[in-house]
Parts: C-alpha cells; structure tokens; sequence
C-alpha cells in the first residue's frame, strides 16, 4: 500500500498536500539522479547560480540562493576540491572571494542539468507536453503570490 493510499481522503484531496508529495517525489528522483555522477543538490544549485551569475562574490552567492554562509564555505569548498569552481580574491575588494566555474564545473552543469531534465520528464511522464507546460504556468503562478519569478511577468505573463 502506498503512502498516498494511507493518507485520509480529506488529506488526499488538499492542494497543499497533493503539491508536497509532488515536490518530495521530484526532490527523490532529482536526487536520485545526481547522485549518479556523485552530486548533491544544493551542489548543483550552487553551479547554476555560479554559471547564470558568472564570477561572483560568495556572499552574493549565497544571498541568491538563500544558502547560510557556513552552508556555503562548506558547499563550496565540496566544489573547489573536485576542481569544479575556483575561488580567488575579488579584483575590486581584496576581502571578498570570486567564484567562477571552472571547465569541469562547466563540463559537470551540463551533466547535471541534463540529469535534472530527465528526472523532471520522468516525474511529469503521466501528462502531456500540452500539460506539462499548464502545469508549469500554474505552479508559477503560485510560487509568485510569494516571491516572483524571473520568468513571468506581471499577471504571470
């Protein structure tokens, strides 16, 4: 019996928790993924920021991503260890660190993301393409009465 299946009808049927166990699922199958190339989430996460903001300070890195600097010293010296990121001191402020990817962290984001775009298709097999992208605007839409998204607009467009 699946954990759905033991969940009380009236649980079954809320929005919030029909969104949590998708999350959770898409979390595993993520997770699940990455690990097949010795990554971890927030690994991942930290590239991505680093890749979209090109060399950036780790302070800012962090703030982007809402990751606690401690979190972030540890992630990044993960990634600086297996020569994914480089770290040097900011050409205009000697006190900061600039992080930028290096070519394997490069190399690694395109595998990762690649991953990550698997697992997403695999979660979302039972829709359609037509679908998928509805599912992608309504969760947007969502997500955005809390903190908006890049991607949309005002009134989600």
């Amino acid at each position: 019996m699946s954990e759905t299946s033991r969940a009380p009808a009236r649980i079954r049927s809320l929005p919030s928790w029909l969104l949590g166990r998708a999350a959770a699922r898409g979390h595993r199958l993520v997770a699940e993924a990455l690990a097949q190339v010795g990554m971890r989430m927030m690994h991942h996460a930290v590239l991505s920021a680093v890749a979209e903001l090109g060399p950036v300070s780790q302070a800012e890195l962090g703030r982007s991503l809402s990751i606690d600097p401690k979190d972030m010293v540890a992630i990044l010296n993960d990634l600086q260890n297996d020569g994914l990121v480089t770290r040097a001191p900011d050409a205009t402020d000697r006190r900061k660190n600039s992080i930028a990817l290096s070519p394997s962290g490069k190399r690694r984001l395109l595998q990762t993301e690649k991953l990550g775009r698997e697992a997403n298709d695999e979660l979302t097999a039972a829709l359609t393409p037509t679908e998928r992208t509805q599912l992608m605007g309504l969760l947007a839409r969502i997500v955005q009465q809390e903190e908006p998204c890049s991607e949309t607009g005002p009134g989600g467009e």
